[in-house]
């Protein structure tokens, strides 16, 4: 007999239009779709992007297209989303002073400098313990800034600070999630700019489950393109993805050069059920309808 995945599906199909079981019908085509390595993504937007729209009105937006999560909230932003029955499936960074009145936390200044770490682990328990509590179970975090730092110090420096958080994100069921941004055209010197790097790191944390990374497509087809074999090879890696059109971050349609349908087809292929986020920046007038159309480009069998 052919045990091909899509025979074994017809033959679940016609087996179970016979005996009526619906719910086995349910329960083991799920399973036979894990089994052969396909998952299906879900939908999510960056709140940022859409600055000039209030959060309300975004997500009720983002109900009528389609959308399961807004993303990149603070924890005052919460109680919006949820009153929507919207998911977050990322929450932003914290902030905290360091000395001269720097901001530690964003972009820049972020796990690679031993001196940071006291305080983003001051900045970060807190901000698992809330996100957890609503439900949502991702907080972005960033390497920071290279400054001189070799890739090597700055992995080891990463990971020295960051197993300082991992026992309270494994207790809270939560797990860090460090974006990988380019540094050749929006963030000149950011350490985490290559895939490689990041994967080093995940595995010089022994791989746990709560700690990942977050691959920027946008970011990535700057920084080393190859994006979807680069996918194939480090998906166990990845907890989470981020669109943008090329060049410029705008509309991820035919005016850019990354063919979305055939990448959101190889996530799939990976076993992948997250989401996926939205990060383009609209520049057409009618910002909801760019969108709407985002979803549909990334909604693909």
């Amino acid at each position: 007999m052919d045990e091909s995945p899509l025979n074994r599906r017809h033959f679940i199909v016609n087996a179970s239009a016979s005996i009526g079981f619906s719910a086995w019908l349910s329960d083991h085509l799920a399973a036979a779709d894990a089994a052969a390595g396909g998952g299906k993504v879900r939908h999510s937007v960056c709140k940022w992007c859409y600055r000039g729209i209030p959060l309300e009105t975004l997500c009720q937006a983002a109900k009528e297209v389609g959308l399961e999560s807004i993303e990149l909230l603070d924890p005052a932003d919460f109680p919006v989303v949820k009153a929507h029955s919207l998911h977050c499936a990322m929450v932003s960074f914290p902030t905290i002073e360091g000395p001269g009145g720097v901001k530690i936390g964003p972009i820049p200044k972020g796990w690679n400098r031993l001196e940071h770490h006291d305080l983003l682990v001051q900045a970060y328990e807190p901000l698992l313990e809330v996100s957890a509590a609503a439900g949502f179970k991702q907080v972005i975090c960033f390497s920071g800034n290279r400054d001189g730092l070799s890739d090597e110090q700055g992995l080891e420096h990463c990971a020295t600070g960051l197993r300082r958080l991992l026992p309270k994100a494994e207790k809270l069921g939560v797990t860090l999630v460090m974006e990988l941004l380019n540094s050749k055209v929006n963030h000149p010197d950011y350490m985490c700019d290559h895939t490689a790097w990041g994967a080093a790191l995940c595995e010089r944390l022994d791989s746990t489950p709560h700690f990942k990374l977050l691959y920027d497509i946008y970011h990535m087809q700057i920084m080393e393109g190859n994006v979807i074999a680069t996918i194939q090879k480090h998906h166990q890696h990845i907890a989470h993805y981020h669109t943008g059109g090329v060049p410029g971050r705008a509309e991820i349609d035919e005016t850019q050069e990354l063919n979305y349908p055939a990448i959101v087809r190889a996530i799939q292929q990976t076993g992948y059920a997250g989401y996926l986020g939205q990060e383009f920046i609209p520049k057409r007038e009618d910002k909801i309808a760019s969108l709407k159309q985002a979803v549909g480009i990334c909604t693909v069998s």
